[in-house]
């Protein structure tokens, strides 16, 4: 079966990557709406369970936990920084009356596009998510109607056709599957995971949504979480330390991923569709984490255990636990900005800051934009 799938991934390779999609992007937006999991959650599934994040979690950049599941700031707050937009607001934190003039996100970690079981980390899938988008658009199409007291705090009715719909989602289907399903049966459930996908977009575009830019999954088997669990036999590792039947799944994913964008772009012609490449990005990074700054390139920073993961499933960052009959605290490192991956799952602010400036080169997008990029000049990190 591996080298069949090798031969697909290839074959699937060499086929898509030689055709670009379409249109153009242009970053003139009024307004971004997020659709994800924990790379793009900024209070998403700590506000919509009561979920609980202890420092050190946001302490290199907002100095306390900020829901987001990081020392600092994500993939996604660069990017807005570099729209010259705010940060955004999640959708499920009411709390001191957060603004929604320039976007919402609605991303929760932990979240699937697949439908949410009763074993999920986050009953926020996909289809929820977008869910709540057309309960949002409503209710601001509502309250506009009746008053416009309130327009600081909400979107105008054309940002909602305006606007980026963002999405980074997918990696929990695959990374879930994998307690409980051989390889096989992973690769074979990609086209339904894809369908979800699928159906969720086009809801959207039917709402009148016509920008969609989709990150595709990054390489889940270099995170420590995974390696610690299914890497014990290093005969399953690849070059990198990674754990290889995770990466092929990655890989096979995003290849029918990219191939969706383009059926998509190709129904859509009014629409602009930008497929970005994270796992490329990611997977450079790690493989050459020297270069680009790092010492330490799959050893989480706040953890427990020591080297090489310094990861223990049985305590997140920042917990105190009594295990193995001690008492111990699963703490951050001395520097964050030598290490790539945070807490075994998520990656530092340092990291993801190096991954949105390789996003912003526009190299890793199709299509690319880099002649599209003038906001590049004036970049706040």
């Amino acid at each position: 079966m591996a080298s069949s799938t090798t031969c697909v991934l290839h074959i699937l390779a060499l086929f898509f990557f030689c055709l670009p999609l379409a249109n153009t992007i242009d970053f003139n937006y009024p307004a971004v709406f997020n659709f994800g999991d924990s790379n793009s959650d900024t209070g998403g599934l700590v506000a919509g369970v009561g979920d609980r994040l202890e420092p050190p979690n946001g302490q290199t950049y907002f100095k306390n936990p900020s829901g987001r599941f990081c020392d600092g700031r994500l993939i996604i707050d660069f990017l807005m920084d570099a729209m010259d937009l705010p940060f955004l607001n999640s959708y499920l934190d009411s709390v001191a009356a957060p603004s929604f003039r320039k976007g919402a996100n609605f991303a929760a970690a932990g979240s699937t596009i697949l439908p949410a079981t009763a074993s999920s980390v986050s009953p926020f899938s996909f289809g929820i998510q977008v869910a709540q988008f057309f309960r949002f658009k409503n209710r601001v199409s509502e309250i506009q109607a009746k008053t416009r007291k309130y327009d600081k705090y909400v979107p105008a009715q054309d940002f909602f056709q305006k606007g980026l719909y963002m999405f980074d989602i997918g990696q929990n289907d695959l990374a879930g599957g994998f307690y409980s399903k051989t390889l096989d049966q992973i690769l074979a459930s990609i086209p339904t995971i894809l369908s979800g996908f699928e159906d969720g977009v086009k809801r959207l575009y039917d709402l009148g949504a016509r920008n969609f830019w989709v990150h595709n999954t990054g390489p889940l088997g270099c995170l420590g979480q995974n390696i610690a669990k299914f890497g014990t036999d290093v005969s399953k590792l690849d070059e990198l330390g990674c754990v290889s039947s995770h990466n092929q799944a990655a890989k096979l994913l995003n290849l029918q991923l990219y191939a969706l964008c383009k059926k998509l772009q190709g129904q859509y012609s009014d629409a602009n569709i930008t497929h970005v490449d994270i796992f490329s990005i990611k997977s450079n990074l790690i493989a050459n984490y020297s270069r680009n700054g790092f010492e330490q390139p799959l050893m989480a920073c706040c953890g427990y255990g020591g080297p090489p993961l310094n990861y223990d499933s049985r305590i997140a960052c920042g917990q105190t636990k009594v295990l193995d009959g001690n008492n111990v605290t699963a703490k951050a490192c001395n520097d964050s900005s030598e290490y790539i991956n945070w807490d075994g799952i998520h990656y530092t602010e340092t990291a993801n800051q190096f991954v949105a400036s390789q996003i912003l080169t526009g190299k890793y997008s199709d299509p690319p934009f880099a002649d599209k990029m003038p906001f590049l000049l004036k970049l706040k990190f």
